[in-house]
């Protein structure tokens, strides 16, 4: 929710940026208070340094960093955290030494960390500096820097008890330190939940321009968020930072985060963030240790939120223990069928939640329908065979020589089968007459589905950002493909890893990718993603249940289902058309 700072210094603030002009030059005359200078009679808390240069992640470098112990510790108890980027800035250690001797922070320790340099061999050479590398860059490397590296290491060389909980952990830094601190939570959400960001360099440097369109369409996370910036800031050739900034401060507005931002007349420098540094930590810290959660106050204008998943509905467990869960699919009643591939199984999950084994030795099954006969059909890749299954699991083989991945089929029993080696796509008729409709089109293709009304095949380059649109012919051939549905892809990755497909009644395509349930309109947009439910591949999603309002995802070795209030459409079933979209 946004909740704006109630101080009379913010009040100021806001107060100058709303009613007077933008400035020709920066006055830059901010002046740290009282509670950023040191005061008589206030313990003082401990600062040690120290030199890590064990990393992993960034291997090679070498980095300061200074540990903020406070007088007050309890070692019994684990400690909050407060990790800073660039090292000691805004006059921390004082600000820590009085909110806390006046209780309006916790005991808190600090850990104020550089970025890493990796030193040259030889005086006429550079180091390499890895500040942009480790800071502007997206992706979840800084964040594992700090999990599994650098806290570990504090903890045990400092003898310090810190708490691995999300809620008690902050992260901050000015500029490109600050989208740092803003990607570590975005990555981890469960590892840091308080952040502030002064001049944060959310501009395109090496992607962070992206942050606000994520921001708008992504599953609100469990983050609380201070913004600071000044209307002096850069404009150079990465971006306008004023502005980025305040894109950020409406995309999180828009999205339904615990947010609060102060604005100034400053350059891209600490001297204003450092005057707001104790009203910006006493606001992340207040209410402590109430849980911060996603989406507080159910304020959040994102179409995940307002028009796909069902109020208070979290992904819920279906299944476990498998090695690799591929191929959901749902019948009539909503009861849906799933693969282990590695273990050569096909599981029933009945509408109780039973799941049972529904057929063995399945040679290799991966993608899974229903056909309008109603029987089970599956891509048999081992034996190179498309099979039917009956109510009884009784195998009969339809159509054999295919090499295949997933398939779809149509109302009037005919498939469509992808070919991700051969780069092509099968149609199998009825009789099992088969041949190849495209080749060479699609890099990866892999998962299949068909439009409500059945006019159009859409398919998935896992390789490519692209989700493919043919239009099917009157005798199944296919004609007019276009790269149509345009994916977000993760970080330095070179495609989204678009997996599997499905669609609801309203026509959205739901597409299974490395960044989550990526969900699109009729023009192609992506108009949401849902989170995933494990760090682990996301191969396949269908609708299920009794009224195929429930979402089910096929997710590492596990499957997990959610509630929605929309609906999916089943191919089997007679087409129909659906409204046409909002261009």
């Amino acid at each position: 929710m946004h909740r704006p700072i109630r101080s009379p210094l913010f009040t100021a603030f806001v107060a100058f940026s709303l009613l007077a002009p933008r400035p020709l030059s920066a006055a830059d005359d901010y002046v740290p208070g009282p509670d950023s200078q040191p005061q008589p009679g206030v313990p003082q808390g401990d600062v040690f340094h120290g030199v890590f240069d064990q990393s992993r992640v960034f291997p090679g470098t070498t980095r300061d960093y200074w540990v903020y112990v406070p007088k007050q510790l309890d070692a019994t108890k684990p400690a909050p955290v407060m990790v800073f980027q660039d090292g000691l800035q805004y006059r921390a250690t004082n600000v820590f030494n009085n909110l806390i001797a006046r209780k309006e922070l916790p005991p808190l320790v600090g850990v104020f960390v550089m970025h890493g340099r990796v030193k040259a061999l030889a005086p006429d050479a550079l180091d390499r500096f890895n500040r942009s590398y480790e800071y502007d860059g997206l992706g979840d490397n800084y964040a594992r820097f700090l999990l599994d590296e650098l806290l570990p290491f504090v903890a045990t060389q400092h003898r310090l008890n810190l708490s691995t909980n999300g809620n008690d952990r902050a992260t901050a830094g000015a500029s490109s330190g600050a989208i740092c601190a803003f990607t570590a939570a975005w990555e981890r959400p469960d590892a840091f939940r308080r952040v502030f960001s002064s001049i944060g360099t959310y501009v395109g440097l090496r992607g962070g321009n992206d942050y606000p369109t994520l921001i708008r369409k992504t599953e609100p996370k469990p983050i609380r968020i201070f913004l600071q910036d000044g209307a002096n800031d850069l404009n150079i050739y990465g971006g306008d930072w004023w502005m980025a900034n305040q894109e950020m401060e409406r995309a999180l507005v828009f999205a339904g985060y615990d947010v609060a931002h102060v604005w100034g007349d400053g350059s891209h420098n600490g001297k204003h963030a450092t005057a707001i540094f104790p009203d910006a930590v006493r606001w992340l810290w207040r209410d402590w240790p109430a849980p911060i959660v996603a989406n507080p106050g159910r304020k959040s204008k994102s179409p995940v939120v307002t028009d796909v998943v069902a109020p208070g509905s979290e992904w819920q467990i279906v299944s476990t223990g498998h090695e690799f869960t591929e191929g959901p699919t749902a019948n009539a009643r909503g009861e849906v069928f799933f693969v282990d591939i590695p273990k050569n199984r096909i599981h029933k999950v009945a509408l109780d939640g039973t799941v049972s084994v529904f057929a063995e030795d399945t040679g290799g099954a991966s993608g899974l329908k229903f056909g309008p006969d109603g029987r089970l059909y599956a891509c048999a890749g081992r034996r190179k065979q498309l099979v039917a299954y009956d109510e009884n699991a009784k195998a009969s083989v339809i159509a054999e020589g295919l090499d295949s991945n997933d398939f779809t089929v149509t109302r009037t029993g005919r498939f469509y089968v992808t070919d991700p080696d051969h780069q092509q796509i099968w149609l199998v008729l009825p009789t099992g007459e088969k041949r190849v409709v495209d080749k060479g089109g699609i890099g990866f293709a892999n998962g299949v589905c068909l439009t409500p009304d059945q006019s159009l095949l859409l398919v998935a380059d896992t390789r490519g950002r692209f989700i493919f649109s043919y239009q099917i012919q009157p005798d199944g051939s296919l004609a007019h493909q276009q790269r149509y549905f345009y994916l977000h892809v993760p970080d330095g990755a070179n495609g989204s890893g678009a997996d599997g497909l499905c669609v609801d009644t309203a026509g959205r395509l739901y597409v299974a990718t490395e960044m989550g349930v990526q969900f699109c309109d009729q023009a192609g947009r992506v108009n949401g993603i849902i989170a995933k439910p494990r760090k682990a591949w996301l191969a396949n999603v269908c609708f299920g249940g009794p009224d195929l309002d429930e979402l089910y995802v096929t997710c590492g070795g596990e499957v997990f289902k959610r509630k929605t209030r929309v609906k999916g459409v089943l191919s089997f079933q007679p087409p129909f058309k659906p409204e046409p979209p909002r261009l």
